[in-house]
């Protein structure tokens, strides 16, 4: 990798995680009551992890919703029987903080879980994950908060939840093996090289929310547009744009998917696409370290992040500064607030 403060972070990440297992101080929240979960971007898919997990550990008897902050606060309503965590990396976003606000008002129990430092959100509990990145494409921040809300669910759901604090005890090793995986060289030329063409990543169950935020990854750091899809979505209507130049990463999943990844891997390739697979397998061109599957969020973002780095050391990107350092990108994003 290159000499980054993005590579810094990817590089802890196995340190981080492990430092927070064990946490203190989580709230007991009500299973019978219900559970709204709030964030933007990555805190977003953070939450739509945190919501599948307590799904399918309850055997759907716990339906959590994973809302977008903003929405949230400007088009839907809060109770005061809800229970609400939002995730912030920062705390100063405008939406994560209006949702606490009208939350509190509401009279509904409130949860942040948001990066260390001077900023106190005005919730009821606060739960700090990592240290402020210094670098605008977020790693660390990412996997901290699929900790700490593992942790919250564990919480949560008591003894239901042994196979998940068993997948994340055993995450901080497998995230060190994964990244001291090669990646095929192949992976990088393919996202360097793909312009003006767009990429695509996808993923079924909880590959497909890592899917998402790989793509939001590659955005910011390689300046390459990438779209996040999961794997039957892609089979359907998609396929319209699809062509020789599409460049595409499938995540290879843990638990049978119908074939579906098979069927669009074999679309794609029929058409002259290229196909990169990231996955458990020998045959991975984006390899990542075999683990319980509840914790393949912490592990499967991994070999994504490193594709960021190699490709943007090639293009001259910067996963720092998220293009903020030329114009007329510098010049727009200060006419918003976020």
């Amino acid at each position: 990798m290159s000499n980054t403060e993005f590579d810094q972070h990817v590089a802890e990440q196995p340190d981080v995680v492990e430092g927070l297992l064990g946490l203190t101080g989580l709230p007991r929240l009500d299973p019978d009551r219900p559970l709204v979960l709030a964030g933007i971007g990555t805190s977003l898919h953070a939450c739509r992890i945190a919501a599948t997990w307590t799904r399918r550990l309850t055997g759907g008897r716990v339906r959590p919703v994973a809302l977008d902050a903003h929405d949230l606060a400007l088009t839907e309503s809060v109770t005061s029987r809800d229970q609400v965590v939002v995730v912030s990396h920062r705390g100063t976003k405008r939406y994560p903080n209006e949702v606490l606000r009208q939350a509190r008002a509401a009279g509904a129990h409130t949860v942040c879980v948001t990066g260390q430092g001077s900023v106190e959100p005005a919730a009821d509990v606060v739960l700090r994950t990592s240290h402020q990145e210094r670098a605008s494409t977020h790693s660390v921040s990412y996997t901290a908060s699929l900790t700490v809300l593992g942790q919250l669910v564990c919480e949560l759901l008591g003894d239901g939840a042994k196979e998940l604090a068993q997948a994340l005890h055993a995450a901080p090793e497998a995230m060190r093996r994964t990244l001291a995986l090669p990646l095929a060289p192949g992976a990088v030329d393919r996202l360097a090289q793909s312009a003006p063409h767009p990429v695509l990543i996808a993923g079924t169950g909880l590959d497909a929310v890592t899917a998402d935020e790989a793509a939001l990854k590659v955005k910011e750091g390689t300046y390459r547009w990438t779209e996040g899809l999961h794997t039957e979505f892609a089979l359907h209507g998609t396929p319209a744009v699809f062509s020789s130049s599409t460049v595409a990463y499938l995540i290879r999943p843990a638990a049978p998917d119908g074939g579906r990844t098979d069927d669009l891997a074999n679309y794609l390739r029929a058409l002259g696409a290229p196909v990169l697979v990231s996955g458990t397998g020998p045959d991975a061109d984006l390899p990542f370290a075999d683990v319980p599957e509840l914790a393949r969020p912490l592990v499967g973002i991994l070999p994504f992040h490193r594709l960021v780095s190699a490709a943007s050391a090639r293009l001259g990107a910067s996963p720092d500064l998220t293009h903020l350092e030329s114009e007329p990108w510098a010049s727009a994003a200060k006419q918003v607030r976020l």
